[in-house]
């Protein structure tokens, strides 16, 4: 005898929905975001739904049954972009991406390119049908098959995103205050140090210039024409970082984490004092491009931020700077897809309940609009609050240049830890929107107007500065 039928409740977040009293505790398939909102996606039966609002009344709440059964649920979603970039109709936009799933594509989803190792796919789908349970101007829930799942970046509109959702329920992980209290022990004691400065300084912009360079294949040099998360061209790039990382010092493993994906790049700086406390820096190496185009040169989204990591690796192995915790510098893959490397090593330190104590995502740092001041900007929603706040204090110190403000642009690697409980933010070009034309485009390289190596370093400065405060340091030359 079949049980009851499955159905999807999309509601906003709030706490209550994981009281022990609450039926819907233990069905949670994590938050997302719709504008400027944050919803919880839930799976329940239509006897607890009942129950549920006839409880609480909610101002808004929409759920639908699984009719099809379940295949791959994904989450899909506009981005914040300044109104200047849009040119089409979000809801024409995501009509056009309903066409592309379900016509047969003129190349097929997957496709070998015998003659080029810049390859992203392998292989046809029979399957390209879909359903969707929630649907708003700026967001939608749909099942898809799996495989096309992992490759929705191919055929999404240029300035949406897809999120895997969670086949089975996960558990809500708050932040804890024991999390936050560190936290607020170095904000409470925060004060300028000449030596963090001089040592935050000391980073190179010819430097990260011929870093960039060699990660967008502007150098001519490393061959790369795509760093998408299953092209040739991102493994060439996890292995040079992987190699420059561990010139620094730093002990390195790439870390495969699903199939098909190039691997995360963890990079591992041992505390030499006796302590499990471990800080986070990170960007995500992964690319995309233009629709229809295997150029992908993701200069800004996300080489900026991969190069800023860098730079802080370069820094620290050439001042002998040695941690009293146990720092790790990490590339991510699978950003592009849906968060699928962090959200993999997320979840595995989670398990091995790693003493995580800070995490810090740079994601797009170095564009900057014309006629407008070098800036900063911190995640108005996912994240932890006290974190961000000390990332701007710091900025005050040591790259006092910088214009920090919020950012409704959402969300980054940070958000993976952030589910965990792991006190978490991301660093951004922009206290606003994101206004770089080349977003996801084709066309985003190093070499053009608007990207700023010195708003670039000046944002490096504020992460090392975070690290060197928050970890502690001694110099070993």
């Amino acid at each position: 005898m079949r049980g009851p039928l499955p159905f999807l409740l999309v509601v906003p977040f709030d706490t209550s929905l994981f009281e022990q009293d609450s039926c819907l505790s233990g069905k949670f398939l994590g938050n997302y975001r719709d504008g400027s909102n944050i919803n919880s996606v839930l799976i329940t039966n239509e006897e607890c739904i009942s129950s549920w609002t006839s409880q609480t009344q909610p101002l808004s709440a929409a759920f639908a049954p699984a009719a099809q059964g379940f295949r791959q649920l994904v989450w899909i979603e506009e981005e914040a972009v300044d109104p200047s970039l849009k040119t089409v109709i979000a809801e024409d936009e995501f009509k056009q991406f309903l066409e592309r799933l379900s016509s047969p594509p003129a190349m097929p989803f997957e496709q070998t390119f015998l003659e080029s190792e810049q390859n992203i796919f392998i292989g046809t789908y029979q399957d390209a049908s879909y359903e969707i349970f929630y649907q708003t101007p700026t967001a939608a829930l749909l099942s898809v098959n799996s495989r096309v799942a992992i490759h929705l970046d191919a055929v999404l509109p240029r300035y949406w995103k897809s999120t895997p959702v969670p086949s089975f329920p996960v558990e809500y992980i708050p932040v804890p205050p024991s999390s936050v209290d560190p936290v607020k022990s170095v904000l409470a004691n925060l004060a300028y140090d000449s030596t963090v400065a001089t040592l935050v300084d000391g980073i190179s912009i010819p430097q990260m210039r011929n870093d960039i360079r060699f990660l967008t294949g502007e150098d001519g040099q490393s061959g790369i024409v795509s760093r998408h998360s299953f092209s040739q061209g991102a493994r060439v790039a996890a292995a040079w970082l992987k190699q420059r990382f561990e010139e620094t010092g730093a002990t390195c493993q790439l870390m495969p984490f699903m199939q098909g994906f190039a691997p995360n790049v963890i990079c591992r700086y041992e505390s030499v004092v006796n302590t499990t406390g471990t800080v986070i820096i990170s960007g995500h190496y992964d690319s995309r491009g233009s629709f229809g185009s295997t150029r992908m040169p993701g200069g800004d989204d996300d080489g900026s931020g991969t190069t800023a990591v860098l730079s802080i690796a370069r820094a620290i192995a050439r001042n002998g700077v040695k941690f009293h915790q146990n720092v790790e510098l990490v590339a991510f893959a699978g950003e592009e897809q849906g968060l699928y490397g962090s959200r993999a090593y997320a979840r595995e330190l989670r398990s091995l309940d790693a003493n995580i104590t800070l995490m810090i995502q740079a994601d797009m740092l170095a564009y900057r609009k014309p006629g407008e001041p070098m800036q900063l900007g911190l995640p108005k929603s996912i994240g932890t609050s006290e974190v961000a706040q000390l990332v701007a204090n710091i900025s005050s110190l040591y790259s006092p240049e910088l214009e920090v403000g919020f950012t409704s642009a959402c969300c980054s690697d940070h958000q993976s830890f952030f589910e965990q409980g792991y006190a978490s933010t991301q660093v951004f070009e922009r206290a606003g929107p994101i206004a770089d034309p080349m977003y996801h485009n084709s066309g985003d390289l190093s070499d053009r107007e608007g990207y700023d190596f010195d708003q670039l370093k000046a944002i490096a400065k504020v992460q090392f500065a975070t690290i060197l405060h928050y970890a502690g340091f001694e110099l070993h030359k």
